[in-house]
């Protein structure tokens, strides 16, 4: 499902026009990639949690020259799904 998909069920679902669901929607991703910015947690009840996590430096391979490459330490977003969508994913 690509963002105007998304968007659009989310219109219909909630009985929204098409534009006060992308604001909507943007609002919700603007706010989580601030706090996310800010080394915050945000956790969303029976969804899941947005965090950032450490990943740390390693030796890994170009594949294209077999060289050895060092590949530096850095922060990434992760998610991890809540209880309810795991059990709702499970069923499918």
């Amino acid at each position: 499902m690509k963002k105007a998909e998304l968007l659009a069920a989310v219109a219909e679902k909630g009985g929204y026009s098409k534009k006060e669901a992308e604001a909507a929607l943007n609002a919700v991703i603007g706010t989580i990639t601030e706090a996310l910015g800010r080394g915050e947690k945000v956790a969303i009840s029976n969804f899941g949690t947005f965090e950032v996590r450490d990943r740390a430096a390693k030796q890994s391979i170009n594949p294209a020259t077999k060289e050895p490459v060092y590949v530096a330490a850095k922060k990434v977003p992760a998610f991890k799904a809540g209880k309810a969508l795991k059990e709702i994913v499970d069923k499918k």
